[in-house]
């Protein structure tokens, strides 16, 4: 274990994740070493010719603007704000308005009101079973493990929440652009690492033919893969943009790596040696994430106005999105509810794509902190740990694929989960030491708050098992003394899923009703296979199969199942036995099978011991119909990953969803394929959802009848 984590530690010092870089201060001058904290010259009369200054020459020929942007550069310095244009006063007004966002007002307040209400009815029911204890000499043993359950899966939301009752506080963010030729010179890195080289491709293309000066930023390609095929196809692209090129470093066996991280710091050593050396900001895509024409002009503004701001980022959103996103990968309910409030309290995290950052802040941490799988949640946390300010851009400026294969899913979220807990433990939860000294309150609960909930997904999942437990047991889920407490658990419960439901639909609005939905079960499906790889990551030792990586299948698989290809996907007894064995979704097919055969033997029970109507139905509510159904909601989210096996969405060849220049073979995705489609799932998943609040007002209207 110690091995592990020494070979895995952030950066103690500014320079110890960078002991072969070149310092940006003090090495090679560039174009920002010689600029002012709040103004900036892009070329300075001292420094040498910078990246593009050089290609001046090379891209006369290709910019009809040249000669202007020529006499730019030699002007004297100006404010930075001057060639900033403000387009709205909120920089996500194209994407939610209206009556949406009046209504999203109310969110802190139905936030409180909801909590408030729930922490009064988990009051009410540990009050009634410690009066039904007194009242009839004995141990509801089944009843407190119902209270614990029922606190367990709800302190997710309740932790969410009280982070959401922060949206009171108005998000001033405004939708900026960067106008005319002046402007600061970009390094902009796209990393990569054995993808298709056609996703690459389109990627650099797209990054190529940026709304902005082509002598004013480089594209840099950082193939870890080194892939032939990529680079003899850049070097044919550098034909027609002189300012991309191709690099990939030497990568020893047997020594450390990084990562991407690793790459990132390769890139920003090697452009140092480029002619004209850095640009003032450094910029990243993934391989695929395709750059809308105005992302650069769309963020830099950012970074400019304000010389404290260290980097500035955009949503991640994607284009190949199947119909109901039944897995939840996209990113919708983080990217359009979460970070927004996030940014609202200082907090923005760097994302992984589409980011731009200055590079005297980077200089400032030591450059992207190797050992961690979540370098770019490590790295913004490191910034604002040094007082640097982060900026979340709420404009839909990048769009990415999602993994297309259930393993590529899993093994993608369980190394975010097991970055954001690695990174957390090394900087103390954000809570103290020379690494977070800046940090304001809101950015070490925030730091505190996301490890916090990765490490829960243990405790969530060993809780789930006590609910099929009880209900095998036949003992009541809920204790009272006399109907009157019954009574008034009915109405609090009822009073408490309604007022739930409610905030969700509002809480949900930016990203979308059924989004929010789909998230929330996510959450439970998901739990398990974080839990294992956290399990394995930091508790267990080596010798007893202790690892620091994503999740892992068991077995092998000879191929891929490809199951959202009409044509190649493997037959549905390949789909299920590879996410029941390999993929271990074993464990959520038998809590379903045990859950639902706890129901129909308590039932059964009910039915047999029971004389009377009322009896009957007061047996089914307290020993398995409880409302709201917990165990329904919990079951169907669990059973998400057997119903993917069982019929996987199908999606069109890449291709068709994109619009491609048949000149320039640039490519962006389509209208269409930016959105989600409502499908049968999300249909599936609201009628039971209404289904269960109108059985609990059912039960309700009757606790005034009996």
């Amino acid at each position: 274990m110690a091995a592990r984590s020494d070979a895995q530690t952030l950066v103690d010092s500014p320079n110890a994740s960078r002991a072969s870089l070149r310092s940006f201060q003090t090495g090679q001058q560039t174009p920002a070493d010689s600029s002012a904290s709040t103004k900036f010259s892009p070329f300075a009369d001292s420094g040498p010719s910078t990246p593009m200054n050089q290609s001046n020459i090379s891209l006369a020929a290709l910019l009809q603007n040249a000669a202007s942007q020529q006499s730019g550069k030699n002007s004297p310095e100006h404010d930075a704000t001057d060639s900033i244009s403000v387009l709205h006063s909120r920089d996500d007004a194209d994407i939610w308005h209206g009556w949406r966002r009046h209504l999203f007002r109310l969110v802190p307040f139905m936030t409180f009101a909801n909590t408030g209400i729930y922490l009064a009815y988990l009051v009410l029911r540990i009050l009634c079973v410690l009066s039904a204890q007194k009242y009839h000499q004995e141990i509801y043993a089944a009843a407190w493990v119902f209270i614990a359950v029922e606190i367990a899966v709800a302190i997710p939301s309740l932790l969410h929440n009280s982070w959401t009752m922060w949206s009171m506080k108005k998000r001033a963010r405004q939708k900026l652009r960067l106008r005319g030729y002046d402007v600061p010179t970009v390094d902009v890195f796209i990393t990569c690492c054995g993808e298709e080289d056609d996703l690459v491709l389109d990627t650099v293309r797209a990054a190529c033919d940026l709304d902005y000066p082509y002598d004013r930023f480089r594209v840099v390609v950082l193939d870890d893969g080194k892939s032939t095929g990529l680079e003899a196809a850049v070097a044919r692209l550098a034909f027609n943009y002189p300012n991309v090129c191709y690099m990939a470093r030497e990568k020893i066996p047997g020594k450390p790596h990084h990562f991407k991280a690793g790459n990132l710091n390769y890139g920003l050593e090697q452009v140092h040696r480029l002619p004209g050396g850095a640009g003032q900001f450094m910029a990243a895509l993934d391989a695929d994430m395709i750059p809308e024409r105005d992302w650069l002009r769309a963020v830099l503004p950012h970074l400019l106005a304000d010389p404290k701001m260290a980097l500035a980022c955009p949503p991640q959103l994607f284009y190949n999105t199947p119909s109901c996103d039944p897995l939840a990968q996209s990113l919708d309910f983080f990217v359009h509810v979460i970070e927004p409030i996030k940014d609202t309290l200082g907090v923005a995290w760097c994302t992984g794509s589409g980011y731009v950052v200055r590079r005297e802040a980077l200089d400032d941490i030591g450059n992207f902190p190797l050992g961690s799988l979540a370098e770019d949640v490590a790295t913004s946390t490191l910034m604002l740990g040094k007082g640097w300010k982060t900026a979340y851009v709420h404009e839909p400026l990048q769009f990415g694929t999602v993994p297309e294969d259930y393993g590529s899913h899993l093994k993608q979220r369980t190394r975010w989960a097991i970055g954001t807990v690695d990174t957390s433990f090394k900087l103390n939860f954000c809570l103290w030491g020379e690494k977070v000294r800046q940090m304001t309150f809101a950015q070490r609960f925030s730091g505190f708050l996301y490890a916090t909930l990765s490490l829960y997904t243990i405790l969530l999942t060993i809780s789930l098992f006590a609910i099929p437990i009880i209900l095998v047991s036949g003992k009541s889920l809920v204790a009272y003394a006399d109907d009157d407490q019954l009574r008034w658990l009915i109405r609090l419960c009822f009073a408490a899923t309604i007022s739930n439901r409610l905030c969700e639909f509002v809480l949900s609005i930016p990203a979308g009703y059924h989004t929010g939905q789909r998230s929330a079960r996510y959450q439970l499906w998901m739990s398990p296979y974080i839990a294992l790889c956290i399990i394995r990551s930091f508790i267990l030792p080596t010798w007893l199969g202790g690892t620091t990586q994503a999740f892992k299948p068991t077995g092998s698989l000879s191929s891929a199942l490809n199951e959202r290809d009409p044509v190649r996907k493997k037959n549905m007894v390949r789909r299920l036995w590879a996410i029941l064995v390999n993929y271990m979704g074993v464990f959520h097919l038998a809590f379903v099978y045990l859950t639902l055969v706890g129901v129909v033997l308590t039932s059964f029970r009910c039915f047999v011991l029971q004389k009377s109507t009322k009896d009957l139905l007061l047996g089914l509510v307290t020993h398995a119909f409880w409302p709201p159904l917990t165990f329904i909601f919990i079951c169907s989210s669990l059973w998400v990953p057997i119903a993917y096996a069982i019929d996987p969405p199908m999606m069109p060849d890449r291709e068709e969803l994109l619009e491609r220049d048949p000149k320039t073979m640039v490519a962006h995705p389509t209208a269409k394929s930016k959105k989600i489609a409502f499908g049968g799932q999300a249909a599936w998943f609201e009628l039971e959802l209404t289904t269960t609040t109108l059985y609990t007002a059912f039960i309700f209207v009757l606790s005034f009848v009996f």
